[in-house]
C-alpha cells in the first residue's frame, strides 16, 4: 500500500518543528537574517487561508506632498518594528497596531543644524541594522554620508558612538573625497562588535572608492578597510594596466549590502563596477575587484577569496545583490554554497569556502573590437554552464514587441536594425547597443528569496531593453563663453549621462523640463550640494559653474548672457573622459511600452540541486493591456519573501498591487491594491502568537504615485 502527504500536512508536520525555533517568528535583520535567504519558518498563514488575509493597520510617516521613494525592509525587535520614512525619519512602532512608539527626525534643527539643505538630502534607506550587548540596544542607519547610531529603545543619538552619535563617511578612506557623493542606502552587517558597510558612490568618472570597512559599534572608530581597488602589492593590483589608478578612480563598491556565515565569521561582498561605468580607458585591464564576489574574514577585512563574474565591465554589471547561503546536494553530498544572481540572468553557485564554482563556469569568447578609442575590452567573460538563465539574453527581431500599431511596430524595427543587438556582450558604440537585459537587470536589489526545505531559489527579473549610445566628451571649455553656453556645457559634462542630452530623463531619471517652476536658484543650488535620492551630490562645482548650470537649468534669462568667469581650479584627469552617454534610455514603443514582446517582469523558481527553473509566472500588468486579455508583466523593484506555510509574499510591480504566490507551482492565491506601488521586500514575522506580513508603499518609481505607508496583514480573527 502507497501513502502520499498531502502539502497541507507537510506543511502542518514543519509547523510542529519549526514551532521549536525560537527564531522562527523573528525578522531583525534586513532580509530576514544575515544568511540573506529572505525565508520565514512561521507557517499560521498557508496555501488554504491566504485568501482570509486582511488589513491589520496601515501607517502614514506624514511625509506627503512629496515625491518619495520607500524601498525599505522593515526589522522587528524590541517589541518594536522600525521604519523609516521618504526624508529619512527613523520610527518605531508597534508591530501589531503600527501606533507610533517614537520618531528620530536626523533634519530637525536639534539634530542638524543645516535643515534647509537636509531635507534636500533624501537619500533612499533600504534598511537599518542592530545591535545588542548588557549594556544598550542600538539602530545604526544611513542618512546621506552618515551613519547615525541611536538607542533602540528612546530613539535618541547614542552620544558616545562618533560625534554625538554619527559618523561622516566620508572620512577614514585614504583618499580626499570630501566633496564627492557618498551616500548609504543599504545597511551594514554586524559580526561580533563591528558594523561592516561600504557606500553607494557617483556613476560617472568623478566617484569616490567603495572600500569596504568595519567600525566599532560602540565608538565609531574604524577597525579595519579592504581596498575594492588594490594599491601596489596588494593583490589584484596587477589587472589595472595603469598602475596609478588606485589613486584616482573610484566605484567598486558593495552598494547592494552584504551576507554573512557567522560562524565561519566570512561577509560576503557584492561589488559594483568601477568609475566611469561605460568607457574604461582610463582603467583599462580586468580591474578587480569591481564585479566580483567577495569573502573577506570578518574579523580583519583580510581577502579569503574572490570570483570575478564580468571582466572590464562597460555595460553597469554591477552584482545587485548580496548572494544568498544555500545547501546543494551534488553526487550525493551536501555542499555549502553561496548563490549569487545578476543582472544578467545568470546565476553564479559557488563554494562557501574556497569560492570555486560548484559547476564549470566557461571563460567563453566574446566580441572584443571597439571602435571607441582608448577602450580596451576583455577578449572573454564568464558564463555559468549548469543554470539556465532566469532572464531572456537577447533582443532580435523576432523578440519585438507586436501588440502594437503597424506603425509603431515598423518603427521599432527600424531602429532595432541601426544598432548592435543580439548578445549581452556586444562592444559599446556611438551608433548604440542594446543592453537586455537591462541596467536593472534581470535581477536587482530586492534580492531573491531561499527556501532551505526545498532547495529552490526564487528570483523576481525585469525583462527591458534599454540602447546606451556613446557620444564625443566635450570637456573643454572655450576662452570666452556665455552663463547659458558654460552651463550647457557643464550639464553636459555631469547631468546629460542620467536626465538626457535634452533635458527630458532617461530610464527612471525625471525630466528636468519645467523644474525652474519648483526651484529656486537658491534651492537648486542647495539641491546641487547635497544631492537627493538617486542623484549625487556636485560639491565638487564652484560657485561660477553652479550659477552657469542654473541659468541653463532654470532658464534664468536675465542672467544668461552674462559673461562667463572660468574657476580657477585644477580637474583630475582622470575625470576627463574622451566619451560619455546620451543616458538611461529604455528602448519603447510609440505608445511607450517595452520594445521587447512580453513578458516584461517575472517570477522565477530555480532548483539549485537540478539548475533548472521549476515554474516562472509572468509578474504584474499594465491595467490598459490586462484589459485586452494581455498579462504582461511589468518592471519590478523589491524582491519576495517565502515561508514554510507554503506561500510567497512579493509587492514590487508597477501596478501597486500586494500578491501570495503558491510557492510549489507559482498559482497566484491572493491580491490586493496596496496605496502605493511597493517597491521593497516585505517583512514576515510573529507577534504575540500572531502572524503579519508588512510592506513600504512608497511608489515613486516607474512614473507612479508617490506615497508614505506602511501597511500590514494577517489573517483575520
Amino acid at each position: 500500500m502507497k501513502f502520499f502527504l498531502s502539502l497541507s500536512f507537510v506543511f502542518l508536520l514543519i509547523s510542529s518543528c519549526s514551532t521549536k525555533n525560537p527564531n522562527a517568528g523573528k525578522w531583525e535583520v534586513y532580509g530576514g537574517g544575515k544568511e540573506n535567504r529572505r525565508y520565514s519558518e512561521l507557517t499560521e498563514i498557508d496555501t488554504n487561508n491566504v485568501i482570509h488575509l486582511t488589513k491589520a493597520w496601515e501607517f502614514h510617516t506624514g511625509d506627503t506632498g512629496l515625491h518619495t521613494q520607500m524601498q525599505y525592509n522593515a526589522i522587528v525587535v524590541n517589541n518594536l518594528l522600525y521604519a523609516v520614512s521618504p526624508t529619512l525619519k527613523l520610527i518605531a512602532l508597534n508591530p501589531a497596531t503600527g501606533k507610533q512608539n517614537w520618531i528620530f527626525d536626523p533634519f530637525d534643527m536639534h539634530n542638524n543644524d543645516d535643515k534647509g539643505a537636509g531635507y534636500f538630502s533624501m537619500n533612499l534607506c533600504r534598511g537599518v541594522t542592530y545591535y545588542a550587548d548588557e549594556k544598550s540596544k542600538r539602530l545604526f542607519y544611513g542618512v546621506g554620508s552618515n551613519l547615525y547610531c541611536i538607542d533602540a529603545i528612546t530613539g535618541k543619538p547614542i552620544q558616545d558612538f562618533g560625534n554625538a552619535g554619527k559618523i561622516d563617511l566620508h572620512n577614514d578612506l585614504g583618499r580626499e573625497v570630501q566633496d564627492l557623493y557618498l551616500a548609504m542606502t543599504s545597511p551594514g552587517i554586524i559580526y561580533k562588535d563591528l558594523i561592516i558597510l561600504s557606500t553607494r558612490v557617483d556613476e560617472s568618472a568623478q566617484a569616490a572608492p567603495g572600500y569596504i570597512r568595519a567600525f566599532d559599534v560602540h565608538t565609531g572608530k574604524l577597525r579595519w578597510l579592504f581596498h575594492t581597488i588594490p594599491q601596489p602589492g596588494e593583490m589584484g593590483y596587477e589587472t589595472w594596466e595603469d598602475k596609478e589608478a588606485w589613486k584616482h578612480i573610484g566605484g567598486a563598491n558593495a552598494w547592494s549590502g552584504f551576507s554573512m556565515d557567522e560562524e565561519k565569521g566570512i561577509v560576503f561582498a557584492p561589488i559594483g563596477s568601477a568609475s566611469y561605468d561605460f568607457y574604461g580607458g582610463k582603467r583599462l585591464g580586468n580591474d578587480l575587484f569591481a564585479n566580483s564576489l567577495l569573502a573577506l574574514d570578518a574579523a580583519t577585512g583580510k581577502r579569503i577569496w574572490h570570483f570575478q563574474t564580468v571582466h572590464h565591465d562597460v555595460w553597469d554589471r554591477d552584482l545587485p545583490t548580496a548572494p544568498v547561503l544555500v545547501t546543494v546536494t551534488k553526487d550525493g553530498k551536501k555542499v555549502e554554497a553561496v548563490a549569487q544572481p545578476t543582472k544578467s540572468g545568470f546565476i553564479f553557485l559557488l563554494d562557501r569556502l574556497t569560492g570555486k564554482p560548484i559547476y564549470p563556469v566557461e571563460e567563453r569568447p566574446v566580441p572584443h573590437e571597439s571602435e571607441l578609442i582608448g577602450e580596451k575590452l576583455s577578449p572573454t567573460q564568464p558564463w555559468p554552464t549548469f543554470f539556465e538563465p532566469f532572464a531572456r539574453q537577447s533582443l532580435t527581431e523576432k523578440d519585438l514587441n507586436h501588440f502594437i500599431s503597424d506603425s509603431s511596430y515598423a518603427d521599432i524595427k527600424e531602429r532595432l536594425a541601426k544598432v548592435n543587438s543580439g548578445f549581452i556582450y556586444n562592444p559599446t558604440s556611438k551608433k548604440g547597443t542594446v543592453i537586455f537585459p537591462g541596467f536593472d537587470g534581470g535581477a536587482e536589489w530586492g534580492g531573491p528569496a531561499y527556501d532551505p526545505t526545498t532547495g529552490l531559489l526564487y528570483v523576481n527579473a525585469n525583462e527591458m531593453p534599454w540602447i546606451l549610445t556613446m557620444i564625443d566628451n566635450k570637456t573643454e571649455a572655450p576662452k570666452k563663453e556665455s552663463n547659458l553656453a558654460a552651463g550647457k556645457r557643464i550639464y553636459m559634462n555631469n547631468c546629460a549621462a542620467c536626465h538626457g542630452v535634452e533635458r527630458k530623463g532617461t530610464g527612471n531619471y525625471p525630466t528636468l523640463m519645467g523644474v525652474e517652476k519648483k526651484y529656486t536658484e537658491q534651492n537648486f543650488s542647495e539641491l546641487l550640494a547635497s544631492g537627493r535620492r538617486m542623484m549625487p551630490s556636485f560639491k565638487r562645482l564652484n560657485k561660477e559653474e553652479v550659477v552657469a548650470l542654473s541659468t541653463y537649468v532654470l532658464d534664468l534669462k536675465q542672467k544668461q548672457q552674462n559673461a562667463y568667469v572660468p574657476p580657477m581650479k585644477k580637474e583630475d584627469p582622470y575625470w576627463k573622459m574622451a566619451y560619455t552617454s546620451t543616458g538611461y534610455n529604455k528602448f519603447l514603443t510609440k505608445e511607450g511600452y517595452p520594445a521587447v514582446t512580453p513578458p516584461w517582469g517575472t517570477l522565477n523558481a530555480i532548483n539549485l540541486n537540478t539548475g533548472k527553473i521549476v515554474w516562472k509566472d509572468t509578474l504584474g500588468d499594465y491595467p490598459e493591456m490586462l484589459a485586452k486579455g494581455i498579462h504582461t508583466g511589468s518592471e519590478n523593484y523589491g524582491g519576495p519573501v517565502v515561508t514554510a506555510g507554503g506561500v510567497l509574499f512579493i509587492a514590487a510591480t508597477k501596478d501597486g498591487k500586494f500578491r501570495a504566490f503558491n510557492k510549489s507551482n507559482g498559482k497566484l492565491l491572493w491580491e490586493t491594491d496596496l496605496p502605493a506601488p511597493g517597491f521593497a521586500t516585505p517583512t514576515v514575522y510573529s507577534y504575540k502568537g500572531k502572524q503579519y506580513v508588512v510592506i513600504a508603499c512608497g511608489g515613486g518609481k516607474l512614473g507612479t504615485k508617490s506615497g508614505d505607508a506602511y501597511v500590514a496583514y494577517a489573517l483575520s480573527n
